[in-house]
């Protein structure tokens, strides 16, 4: 929660939070009762709270999905992001009606998918990171509903519901849960051809996770996105500390703002909007521009 306010005075107008039996890949847990805190604040501050739903639903969680989805709509959240039809089913049995967000990690890549979404209650969709800046302008031109793309942070590059790091310290005779080898460590997957670049793996209760060796960072590039009416821009916060957040959307904030006020006379100001994410910046995460620049394989 106190990220959470440090993260909409620095100018976020929306937040994703969730609970880990529901939602993957979270920063934080929010209990019911801290979703409903988040609202009260979030809305004071003319802010957004999400709530994330995206987890690979299986049928042990099946029941309490309904339960929840009926409290997020008491706690009066403004959207609901899902990948799971799922979660579409629960809320019919729940009997309320939430705006929906979706995002299917990899496979949001097509507007005629996603428009099918749009008939079933889906407002939004989250565009897969591995989309080219054409691909992704395309898709909102023939989107017919609001497109967010990821514009900072790292990427989600493989996702196993296994206990795979688990797993291979019990092989190895170690205590999983010791705490040198717990939730804080800091474990990395390095190829034998490319040594200088650290993929980062973490695991929780929704198995292991490994995330992308760089940044993603379009603030430089922002306007185009603007330009193509990109309806959102999400920074992933995940793994860094709240001092890196806090920087990261200031700086966005000033330049989205900056262009909203004055489109036609916009530049970009690299000394007030850049310099102080690379000043922050890990040494060993460097800063690109994902895959908006490269020809796709899609």
């Amino acid at each position: 929660m106190d990220e959470l306010v440090r993260l909409i005075d620095a100018g976020a107008d929306a937040v994703q939070i969730g609970d880990p039996r529901f939602g993957m890949r979270l920063a934080g847990h929010f209990p019911i009762e801290a979703v409903a805190e988040a609202v009260r604040y979030a809305h004071g501050k003319g802010a957004r709270v999400y709530v994330v739903c995206n987890n690979i639903m299986d049928n042990a969680i099946l029941s309490e999905l309904p339960g929840y989805l009926q409290q997020l709509a008491e706690a009066d959240v403004d959207a609901v992001v899902f990948g799971d039809p799922a979660v579409l089913i629960a809320m019919r049995q729940a009997g309320v009606t939430l705006p929906l967000h979706w995002n299917a990690e990899m496979t949001s890549t097509n507007y005629v998918t996603a428009n099918y979404w749009a008939t079933k209650g889906a407002t939004r969709v989250v565009l897969a990171r591995e989309l080219n800046m054409e691909q992704v302008l395309e898709f909102k031109r023939q989107a017919k509903l609001e497109v967010q793309v990821q514009v900072h942070g790292m990427t989600n590059i493989y996702h196993s519901k296994r206990a795979l790091v688990s797993n291979y310290y019990e092989h190895q005779g170690q205590d999983p849960t010791d705490e040198e080898l717990g939730a804080g460590r800091k474990l990395f997957l390095i190829e034998e051809e490319r040594q200088d670049e650290r993929y980062p793996v973490y695991e929780d209760r929704n198995g292991t996770h490994i995330m992308s060796s760089d940044d993603v960072c379009m603030v430089e590039n922002i306007h185009e996105l603007m330009e193509g009416g990109i309806d959102s821009f999400k920074i992933e916060g995940l793994l860094k500390p709240i001092e890196y957040n806090e920087t990261v959307v200031r700086c966005y904030r000033q330049a989205i703002d900056d262009y909203m006020a004055n489109p036609a006379g916009y530049e970009f100001d690299e000394d007030a909007w850049l310099e102080p994410i690379r000043a922050l910046q890990h040494p060993e995460r460097e800063l690109s521009f994902g895959f908006f620049y490269k020809e796709q394989v899609y």
